[in-house]
């Protein structure tokens, strides 16, 4: 009897674990694509055809630990009633001064990156990596959650290089990326731009929004650029585009260099729900300059001042180099004081901190 009964318990011990599944079949799901489903649901289905009509608010992934405030943020402002100001950054203070200013958002300019970084033109030659280390510097010298929005130019290469660019732009704590549909080497929209074929265009922008929902790096909002203005010299080629960008996924639309008001509304009137963004290149780009006013009239919610900042630093720089060369010494009336320059580099507040940690004061 207690032969039968040390049997019986080994076979009990020997076919139990069967019964749970193997562990290969515990693992051949990552979490994140479980995640996927479940915030598939969470909104309602796949994006898809209807993308055009969603609201930019309704895209963000509802999984908290994908969550960006600063996107969630930007999504917010882009449901408002009130176009947005976005003057463009080439580094973390121009971005702090922004900040300082009063704006809502901000943008990192590639033309004003690969200048102020390179001494070069906005012709392909700045990196992914130096692109992304600017932001990453970038979205730290501003407060949390405060919106910026990334230039990502060409996307770096082809889909997959577009994915593994949303991803970076995302961890770098940026609100929204742009990338437009050109290829290598990419140049400034209002120069000599040439661009892929309709069907690598349509798949890189589904790359990217396929990574703004899916991807590790978390949400963010995709604005789809078209160069195709300049490089195929055709509107209609240019709203075909981005109405098809609109389909794939992408949260906000831009043409660049666009040139009359005429095809500035036209433009506004492709994928209707889906917010639009101009520019405005003062001193000679090819689209008009307009009013924040007459742009919100048009229909846009996004305005972009892109070589502003860059221009007046330029300006001034030269200007104080021409006065120290000619007369030994600067027009001081033009300059800030020493102490507000402090200020604006954040003396007062680094001292304050410090005062917290001095253990020589006797406090």
């Amino acid at each position: 009897d207690t032969h039968r009964i040390v049997l019986a318990t080994r076979a009990t011990m020997t076919t139990a674990p069967t019964v749970a599944p193997p562990r290969a079949a515990l693992i051949k799901t990552p979490a994140w694509a479980r995640r996927r489903r479940f915030d598939r649901v969470r909104r309602g289905g796949d994006r898809g055809s209807d993308s055009r009509r969603r609201s930019p608010v309704a895209s963000a992934s509802s999984s908290s630990d994908r969550s960006n405030l600063a996107a969630s943020n930007l999504r917010e402002l882009l449901a408002g009633d009130e176009i947005l100001r976005a003057p463009c950054a080439h580094d973390a203070l121009t971005a702090a001064l922004i900040e300082r200013a009063g704006f809502k958002v901000g943008f990192m300019s590639g033309f004003c990156v690969s200048a102020a970084r390179l001494a070069m033109p906005d012709a392909g030659l700045i990196s992914y990596g130096e692109m992304e280390d600017v932001g990453r510097h970038i979205t730290q010298a501003t407060s949390a959650g405060f919106p910026f929005i990334g230039d990502a130019d060409d996307g770096y290469g082809n889909a997959m290089n577009a994915k593994r660019t949303v991803r970076g732009y995302a961890r770098a704590g940026f609100a929204g990326i742009l990338m437009e549909d050109q290829r290598a080497p990419k140049a400034c929209g209002h120069t000599k731009p040439k661009c892929l074929g309709r069907d690598e265009a349509v798949a890189r922008v589904r790359a990217a929004c396929n990574e703004r929902d899916e991807g590790p790096g978390g949400d963010i909002v995709v604005f789809a650029r078209s160069d195709s203005r300049s490089a195929m010299d055709s509107l209609d080629e240019a709203l075909w585009r981005v109405a098809a960008f609109a389909d794939a996924g992408a949260d906000a639309l831009f043409v660049d260099a666009l040139r009359t008001k005429d095809e500035l509304r036209a433009f506004c009137k492709v994928a209707p729900g889906t917010p639009k963004m101009a520019n405005m290149l003062e001193g000679g780009g090819r689209t008009p300059i307009c009013s924040p006013e007459e742009l919100q009239d048009m229909g846009f919610s996004v305005v972009a001042y892109p070589l502003t900042v860059l221009g007046a630093y330029v300006n001034a720089t030269e200007r104080v180099l021409r006065e120290i060369k000619e007369d030994g010494y600067p027009d001081e009336s033009r300059l800030p004081t020493f102490e507000s320059l402090k200020a604006t580099c954040g003396f007062p507040g680094y001292y304050a901190d410090a005062e917290r940690y001095d253990v020589t004061s006797g406090k």
